[in-house]
C-alpha cells in the first residue's frame, strides 16, 4: 500500500502544474462534454431512418488496449451511446440505460474502420430495446453485438 501511495503522490512541481489547469464548466445542451469528444469524436453518421442509425468509425489509438485492439470498454460505450441515440427524441431528455448485454465476437485493431448499425427492437410503454451491431468494414467480420434496454419519457401527443 505504501508503494502505491508513494507512486501516486505528486511533487511540488507537479502540484503547481496541475493547479494552473483551467477547466471551464460544462454548459449542458450547449457544449459537448469531454466524454462525448473522447468517445464519439470521429463517428460518421451515414444514414438515419426511424428506428435505424448507421455509422462508420475509424478506431483511434486512444480507444485501444495495450495490444492495439479496440478495448471492451470502448465497445460498451459505443453500444450505450448508439443504442440510446436510435430512440432519442429531440427536445426530450436522453433515456436512461437499464440493461446492456454485449457479445464480444472478434477483435478490431487501431485504424480499422467499423460499420455500426443501431436498430430499435421494440418499445412498450416507456421501455425500449435496441440492438447495436459492430462490424469490421473491410472484412465484414462481426466485432460485437450489443442489446440495450432503456427507460425514458414519451413525447407529448398534444
Amino acid at each position: 500500500m505504501e508503494k502505491a501511495k508513494e507512486f501516486l503522490t505528486l511533487t511540488d512541481e507537479e502540484c503547481e502544474i496541475v493547479s494552473r489547469v483551467v477547466v471551464s464548466p460544462h454548459r449542458v445542451g450547449i457544449d459537448t462534454s469531454f466524454y462525448e469528444d473522447f468517445i464519439l469524436k470521429g463517428i460518421q453518421v451515414n444514414r438515419v431512418e426511424p428506428g435505424l442509425v448507421a455509422c462508420t468509425f475509424k478506431i483511434p489509438p486512444h480507444l485501444t488496449d495495450r495490444t492495439g485492439k479496440l478495448s471492451s470498454g470502448a465497445i460498451a460505450n459505443l453500444v450505450d451511446e448508439l443504442g440510446g441515440v436510435v430512440i432519442h427524441v429531440e427536445n426530450l431528455p436522453m433515456n436512461v440505460s437499464v440493461d446492456m448485454s454485449i457479445s464480444f465476437v472478434s477483435t478490431a485493431m487501431v485504424n480499422d474502420e467499423l460499420e455500426i448499425i443501431s436498430r430499435v427492437l421494440g418499445q412498450r410503454g416507456r421501455y425500449s430495446g435496441t440492438i447495436v451491431l459492430i462490424r469490421n468494414k473491410a472484412t465484414g467480420e462481426v466485432v460485437a453485438e450489443g442489446r440495450h434496454s432503456l427507460f425514458g419519457k414519451h413525447p407529448s401527443k398534444l
